[in-house]
């Protein structure tokens, strides 16, 4: 120890060090940092310890858990002998003891020389780059004129291992001969004894046997019970994002050795009469093994794509445009699966166990997953709410938001409209209500879209933090100005197969190129080249990609009885939670809010100039045509109608498609997505129909019918609800087109020719009924019910007769009549709810429609 440092001795798993004051010591899950802690809640670097010139300093690295003294959470602080400093939890997270010297101790430094140091990657030695022969280019692509990769000399550029791979010397492989890999077969987190008429439940609250801390996992989540006959059962507890037994969700299962138990982010598998638990903290390997996606007329847009993710990486994907990237996402994350081939996610078939794995991947799509009308906070609040467990106290919520705020340093924006940030910020908001879950897994698509040179350098940046904090992170991506920052580059070539996958500072050697632009432009010119053959018959290919080729995906064991997968929140509180962000979301449209009132207002300011009543007009001159004006008056409040309701929701869907498609993945119901839609909407469009009616109708006065056929004193309100009614149903009707179009901008075209269409079949501007093929066609159409059942109460039968003609039947001036005529428009509604419903299965994740 130097002059005048007061010699410290830290004490952490029985471990003891006396620390030396030349230099700082890192802490966390990092096996390469000076004390490695194996627990969940400690992030991958998550603190630092170092003399700060007159005491000895604690450094939180914006650890997500946080680092704790005497129940506080700190971000640095002074500290002395005495003190005790618990992390990732103020109460049981693992505590460091540091205490005065009072004897000779193993020095820290010393100790470390006895563990095999980290290899720090040497400086990789310039790459000459051979410009390819131009006379070769005239017929023929470059051969392989790059030079040999050198030997790898860190973790980064070593060749994949697969998990079923033999362990290394010295590592335990928990479990027993033959059981199934968990987690790469690595050791397990803890142990848990299990005896005959046990009962071990486990949950989230203290007084569980199995406590979890794990927002995921409700407070009372299941149990693991010992049946007489000696064997285990594993029961559901009605748990808010269930139970899962070799990735499929159970409400009762027995159990075997060859069975593993899904729980949140722990997976449990029973040995015997012990209970092994492996917790998931990012530490997990991904790989795609010969991944083909075939559409109709039998073309690949994705062939033969094989390559692994080594653990706690960045990997980018680039291409150029046609080489299956959006299409490769979409396998990788089960959104739309190959037809051929597997995605393993620790050795887990994706694809057949999506239900549980799905919470331990992140997307963050290329559009934002956010409404960008909310505050940063309010955002993540309503995502948290619809992600975890209904039993989660609101301050577990916040907790969890303001850690993910801090971890992404957006604290400081957390009050500011998503709206008033920065791409780059934004981008981040996006990330950071992905990490509300803590995934283990993040894919990214095409973040850096449209961010200028020094952005794009932060939102990378960002993207390696995450992976430097223990996470594993796929970016798809057009730039390549800071591959460096990577791991692992795929690039893609056109026709969807792989062109080259390895070390960044490789590639462009080995494509015999000195810029990207010159790699792409190969691509294009040389469309019918073989680029994947030249991979696999490249050294590169062998490094870091044919043991993936070679192992063949493991069988997935499926019980089968299965369940539906269940959803974090209840149907009425995700209706609730959706209502009311939806409520915010139109509150903070100042815009919205005024044309809201402003449309109706002037769609039925415009009957008003009508002058005509409800009445038969005096004089021969009107007796043989009656008062048609009448029928107008109500043409023109209808037609109102229909385009008020339509234009509220017309473009409701498609500009939350990518929202509704994300939330949807990780267990939002379908039918109270689209039920908080039709109550806000329904309720807007109503007080629409009220104000058209208050105001084409109610300024008349005496000129009304006198009488109604079921509200008899009350003929106004008799009409206002079916001007109110056919609001409805056309708002519906703009829901229809909103979940059929592709972009926004196609929804403006059809909104005017449903308005149009309904228009001429009104009923009103000639004979309709007794027409063949016309009245079949006009029963479909909204507004011949609503002019219907107005009709009889005006009893437009007497007021403009068709000559020649009979009376119309749906004219008729009887209550019964009215009432059909109102359920005809009510019941179009509900359908076209139904054929909603079933329109928004297609912008699910497919895995989940199957």
């Amino acid at each position: 120890m130097g002059h005048g440092v007061p010699e410290l001795v830290l004490e952490l798993n029985g471990q003891t060090w006396t620390l030396d004051p030349s230099r700082s010591y890192t802490l966390g899950r990092d096996p390469q940092g000076d004390m490695v802690l194996e627990d969940a809640r400690v992030s991958w670097r998550h603190a630092s310890l170092r003399w700060g010139g007159r005491a000895w300093v604690i450094e939180d690295h914006g650890s997500t858990n946080g680092t704790y003294v005497q129940g506080q959470r700190i971000h640095q602080l002074e500290l002395g002998a005495g003190a005790v400093v618990h992390l990732g939890n103020a109460t049981d997270g693992p505590r460091l003891n540091l205490s005065a010297a009072a004897s000779p101790a193993a020095d820290l430094y010393s100790a470390q020389t006895a563990m095999a140091a980290p290899v720090q990657p040497g400086a990789q030695p310039p790459q000459q780059y051979q410009q390819p022969d131009p006379q070769g280019w005239g017929h023929q692509p470059p051969q392989q004129q790059y030079q040999q990769p050198p030997q790898a000399q860190a973790w980064q550029q070593q060749p994949y291992v697969p998990p079923q791979a033999a362990p290394q010397q010295g590592q335990t492989t928990g479990g027993q001969a033959g059981a199934p890999p968990v987690y790469g077969d690595r050791s397990p987190t803890s142990f848990h004894q299990m005896a005959v008429g046990r009962v071990m439940r486990i949950g989230r609250a203290l007084d569980n046997e199995l406590v979890v801390s794990d927002l995921q996992v409700s407070r009372h989540h299941a149990e693991f019970r010992a049946t007489s006959d000696g064997r285990f059962e594993i029961v559901d507890l009605g748990s808010h994002n269930g139970t899962y037994v070799n990735g499929q969700p159970v409400r009762q299962q027995i159990i075997g050795p060859q069975d593993i138990v899904g729980v949140g982010h722990s997976t449990f598998r029973m040995v015997g009469d012990r209970l092994e638990e492996f917790v998931d903290t990012g530490d997990v390997s991904f790989s795609a093994r010969h991944l083909t996606v075939t559409v109709e007329g039998g073309k690949q847009i994705l062939k033969d794509v094989s390559f692994g993710v080594p653990e706690k990486s960045l990997i980018a994907v680039i291409g150029p445009s046609g080489s299956g990237k959006s299409t490769l996402l979409k396998a990788l994350t089960g959104y739309r699966p190959a037809n051929q081939g597997d995605v393993l996610y620790d050795n887990r078939n994706l694809y057949k166990q999506f239900a549980e794995l799905r919470q331990r991947i992140g997307l963050v799509p290329q559009d934002d997953i956010l409404h960008k009308e909310l505050t940063v906070r309010k955002a993540l609040r309503y995502a948290a709410k619809l992600r975890f467990p209904g039993d989660t106290a609101p301050a577990e919520r916040e907790a969890r938001i303001d850690e993910v705020l801090r971890e992404l340093k957006l604290d400081i924006h957390k009050d500011k409209k998503v709206t008033a940030l920065s791409g780059g910020q934004r981008k981040r908001v996006s990330v950071a209500l992905e990490l509300l879950t803590k995934p283990s897994l993040i894919f990214l698509d095409e973040p850096t879209s449209g961010l200028d040179p020094g952005m794009d350098r932060d939102v990378m940046q960002l993207l390696r933090g995450l992976a430097d904090d223990g996470r594993t992170v796929l970016v798809v991506t057009h730039s390549v100005a800071e591959l460096a920052l990577c791991d692992k580059l795929l690039v893609m070539a056109p026709g969807g197969s792989v062109a080259y996958f390895g070390p960044p500072d490789e590639a462009l050697n080995f494509f015999g190129y000195e810029t990207w632009a010159d790699v792409f432009s190969a691509f294009e010119n040389y469309r019918d080249y073989d680029w994947s053959g030249r991979w696999r018959g490249s050294q590169h290919y062998q490094m870091y990609a044919a043991d993936i080729d070679a192992v063949a995906p493991q069988s997935v064991h499926v019980q089968p009885q299965m369940v539906r997968p269940p959803v974090p929140q209840s149907w009425g509180a995700q209706l609730w939670t959706l209502m009311r962000r939806y409520v915010s979301v139109i509150a903070s449209d100042r815009g919205f809010l005024a044309l809201m009132v402003i449309l109706p207002a002037v769609l039925g300011g415009v009957s008003t100039v009508i002058p005509a009543n409800f009445g038969l007009g005096p004089g021969p001159a009107k007796s043989a045509f009656q008062n048609r004006d009448a029928g107008t008056i109500l043409l023109i409040l209808a037609v109102g109608a229909c385009f008020a309701g339509a234009a509220n929701s017309v473009r409701e869907l498609i500009k939350e498609r990518v929202i509704y498609e994300r939330e949807r993945a990780t267990g939002l119901s379908r039918s109270a997505y689209l039920m908080s839609k039709v109550v806000v909407l329904g309720m807007i469009t109503v007080f629409q129909g009220a104000l058209i009616s208050v105001i084409g109708f109610g300024t008349r006065g005496a000129k009304m019918p006198k009488e109604g056929v079921l509200l008899t004193n009350l003929p106004q309100v008799e009409m206002a609800l079916v001007i109110m009614a056919l609001g409805f149903t056309s708002m519906m009707f703009g829901l229809i087109i909103s979940s059929l179009v592709k972009t926004a901008e196609k929804t403006m075209p059809l909104l005017v020719m449903f308005a149009i269409v309904q228009v001429v079949f009104t009923g009103v501007l000639f004979q309709i009924f007794d027409k063949i093929g016309v009245e079949q066609l006009a029963w479909l159409m909204p507004s011949r019910w609503a002019i219907a059942a107005a009709g009889a109460t005006a009893d437009l039968n007497v007021l403009m007769p068709w000559p020649g003609a009979g009376p119309d039947p749906l004219w008729e001036h009887t209550a019964g009549q009215w009432i059909v005529d109102m359920g005809v428009l009510l019941g179009i509604g509900v359908a076209c709810g139904v054929v909603v419903a079933r329109l928004l299965r297609r912008h699910e994740p497919e895995v989940m429609r199957k």
